[in-house]
């Protein structure tokens, strides 16, 4: 399996990532593995945006549905 080595990362930034492991009942590099896997299976907005665009309806909802999905979506909060 490959590794990765990342330098220079700031003091404040390693001091959150370990208390977020801590808090988390992992190690750092536990933590970080789970983190990148995450990041690696999350579509980034230009791949969401690429999906989107070759979709045969290009995105586009009746303003009917998209007024209706809104509104489902304020009467849930």
């Amino acid at each position: 399996m490959p590794n990765v080595l990342i330098r220079d990362v700031p003091e404040d930034v390693h001091a959150e990532l370990v208390h977020r492991a801590s808090n988390a009942g992992q190690s750092l590099q536990h933590y970080l593995k789970t983190e990148l896997e995450r990041l690696a299976r999350t579509p980034t907005l230009q791949q969401v945006l690429a999906r989107i665009e070759a979709d045969p309806a290009g995105g586009r909802v009746p303003l009917s549905d998209a007024v209706a999905i809104i509104r489902s979506h304020r009467d849930a909060s």
